[in-house]
């Protein structure tokens, strides 16, 4: 099996070099029909290809894996309407600079198995928009969702005159085939979202790698905001999208101690249930292994169902479990990123303490990501946005969908990144521009006469 993995990656990077080699020629025209085709078709499979992703991986909300599949083709395609991916970008005539549009090439793509189907989705209208192919990877617990959408996005280019190969995926699965892929000659760059391994394998291929790393996003409320209700009611609705899956989704809360009681009972009127120091030493082996690893069969997974893991039961229309703890860190799993409808609970005395709380628990497992902030106080909101560990600080808003440009003005994107801080290059959120080299083409503006004259301008 890996000989005939490893021989499929070899093929589909032959395959994809022709096409792109081809698709490099296109003008911007044609590239926005192909793109518009492919946002056209992504959307109108969102209910089959969410259907899949449920039914194959068991993780998530099948209702909100339509609303990301939408999201990663129609409201994406949106956002790159207008956008110059051809040619020429801009001339700077001050400076005498022509900024010109090149493809990357061949492009690597790993698959999270959190978001089998819209991360395909949104990384070939990206791929494609700046005339790039891309090849998948799938998770290996998503094979078939990953090549439907794969084929959907492949036979929605070729129907609008792209060339045949441009999106592909691999269907012999095995670490040694992804890795070949990774390397292989024609591949110029790795996208890669996902688990910690994953990320690690993408950085360690020897190629240009743009990976994002984990969330564990801290909201911290403060005694500033106006109604306690609303500022649950965001959290809740965020944290139990799509089950907890999506990276960006609250991990933590931080609440300020003089509205920590009210909050709590407002949380408790959304849906949350608070769990017991009994009930927390159970969870807590549950989502984490033993050997320190976090326990995949929690992802995605409703409150009731955590509860089942555990061994204990909650309440009928329980939504989030919300577990009271003290310390971050290795020595308490419930203070790590766990992709499912669980949430850890601090309290604290005042925006400073909070400010610190929000970047430890962003320290132990998600530098450079999100943070959430629910608070009135301007000087609050300054405060987090200059010093809070994060490229992201989201105000009075739900971080799952907040983050990935939804409810908020940021860039629409499924790949959030990280930056240095996270152990990435980008901090923005991932898009078409970033998958596009600029030449620049720069005119005399002075005269050199040697190096001992003196720059003459003419």
């Amino acid at each position: 099996m890996d000989t005939e993995s490893v021989q499929e990656a070899r093929d589909l990077a032959e395959k994809a070099r022709a096409a792109q080699a081809e698709y490099a020629g296109f003008s911007q025209e044609q590239v926005d029909r192909v793109v518009a085709a492919m946002a056209r078709v992504g959307a109108a499979a969102a209910e089959p290809l969410a259907r899949l992703a449920v039914e194959e991986t068991g993780f998530g909300v099948y209702e909100d894996k339509v609303f990301k599949n939408r999201f990663a083709s129609e409201q994406l395609n949106r956002s790159l309407e207008g956008m110059i991916t051809v040619g020429v970008i801009r001339y700077d005539e001050q400076r005498g600079v022509l900024e010109v549009a090149e493809p990357m090439g061949v492009l690597a793509a790993l698959v999270p198995v959190t978001s089998p189907t819209a991360a395909v989705l949104s990384k070939s209208i990206i791929s494609l928009k700046t005339r790039n192919a891309v090849i998948f990877a799938p998770h290996p617990r998503a094979p078939r969702s990953g090549l439907m959408a794969a084929r959907l996005m492949n036979r929605a280019a070729v129907e609008e005159g792209a060339p045949d190969g441009l999106v592909q995926v691999m269907e012999k699965i095995t670490m040694a085939g992804t890795n070949e892929l990774m390397r292989h000659p024609h591949v110029a760059l790795i996208l890669a979202s996902g688990g910690g391994p994953m990320v690690k394998a993408a950085y360690s291929a020897g190629k240009p790698a743009i990976a994002v790393g984990p969330g564990n996003v801290p909201t911290y409320v403060d005694r500033s905001v106006p109604d306690l209700d609303t500022a649950a009611r965001r959290i809740v609705n965020s944290k139990t999208f799509d089950n907890g899956t999506p990276c960006a989704a609250e991990q933590a809360v931080v609440a300020d101690r003089p509205i920590a009681r009210a909050l709590r009972s407002a949380m408790e009127r959304a849906g949350c249930y608070f769990l017991s120091e009994l009930q927390k030493a159970a969870l807590r082996p549950v989502v984490q292994l033993p050997n320190g690893v976090p326990n995949i069969a929690v992802i995605g997974q409703s409150a009731g169902r955590l509860a089942e893991l555990a061994g204990f039961r909650v309440p009928a229309g329980t939504r989030v479990l919300v577990a009271p703890v003290d310390a971050v860190g290795p020595q308490e799993p419930l203070s790590a990123e766990i992709l499912s409808t669980l949430l850890a609970w601090y309290e604290v005395e005042g925006w400073q303490e909070g400010l610190k709380r929000a970047n430890q628990l962003l320290y132990f497992h998600g530098q450079g990501h999100t943070c959430g902030v629910h608070a009135a106080d301007e000087a609050v909101i300054g405060a987090f946005a200059a010093r809070a560990r994060a490229f992201r600080v989201l105000i009075n808003c739900g971080t799952a969908v907040g983050a990935i440009g939804h409810q908020s003005g940021l860039e629409p994107s499924l790949m959030i990144g990280t930056g240095t801080w996270g152990g990435g290059i980008f901090s923005d959120n991932i898009t078409a521009r970033h998958l596009m080299h600029v030449k620049r083409v720069a005119f005399r503006v002075a005269e050199w006469n040697g190096s001992g004259g003196q720059g003459v301008k003419g």
